[in-house]
């Protein structure tokens, strides 16, 4: 069964998340502290964090970047506050979605099981298919092995970033807007379109040269975004894969 560890110091919030989780057939852990949360994590690596942003001892934050040292770990951040800053801090420090408080204990389960679909049609892919690179100018990336590299050296992608770097490569050129981004590598029929924002800034900054004046992630105003080669080419594919 999948692994939900659920961090929040109001017993009420747990309790009930942990009901809804339950009955969806997740084996759910509590934890009411940061610092419980990340010896948790460590003893029993889950398969996804529901993480509050305001803990006692340590913020979610700080939990989130702890638990995401040994690698990619979805995660949803739950805020009590609707402040767009607090949103994108989230995004910032890597957390796959989030939810404001006060939320719909069903609206968070369908949230939870989206993102790891998304996870798990990416393990699915490993398991089933032999390794194969998408490459464009310096960059090469590997959608069986989930590896990224730059110039050969390795990029550390959160799963959203790299999910959204694999739909730049396969479609080169190609204009896409936000709300295209959010349905097919979110999974999302509706969201918050800052999700998709913040996650095109993460990825220029571990991609382009200069990500303040990109290169390969070009806006384009009144549509949303296209991944421009170096060189004008398109990317070029090594090995099997289904090409999507």
């Amino acid at each position: 069964m999948t692994h939900v560890l659920v961090v929040d110091d109001d017993p009420t919030v747990s309790e009930v998340v942990a009901g809804y989780l339950d009955r969806a057939g997740f084996t759910v852990e509590l934890a009411v502290d940061g610092p419980a949360a990340v010896a948790r994590a460590a003893a029993r690596p889950p398969d996804l964090v529901v993480l509050d942003l305001m803990l006692p001892g340590m913020d979610g934050l700080e939990v989130c970047r702890r638990i995401r040292e040994d690698g990619p770990l979805p995660v949803i951040m739950l805020t009590a506050r609707g402040d767009e800053e607090d949103r994108i801090l989230g995004l910032e420090v890597g957390a796959d979605d989030y939810v404001t408080k006060p939320f719909s204990p069903r609206e968070l389960v369908l949230r939870v099981e989206s993102v790891l679909r998304r996870a798990g049609s990416a393990a699915a892919v490993r398991a089933e298919q032999p390794g194969s690179w998408l490459r464009s100018g310096p960059l090469a990336l590997d959608p069986v092995a989930r590896r990224a590299t730059r110039g050969g050296d390795e990029l550390a992608l959160t799963i959203r970033e790299f999910d959204l770097l694999e739909y730049f490569l396969r479609r080169p050129g190609r204009a896409t807007s936000r709300e295209e981004l959010m349905r097919r590598v979110w999974g999302w029929e509706f969201g918050d379109l800052s999700t998709v924002t913040v996650h095109v800034r993460r990825l220029r900054e571990k991609i382009e040269d200069d990500p303040a004046r990109p290169r390969l992630i070009s806006t384009v105003w009144g549509v949303g975004y296209r991944f421009d080669p170096p060189g004008g080419s398109g990317a070029e594919r090594n090995g099997a894969g289904d090409g999507r």
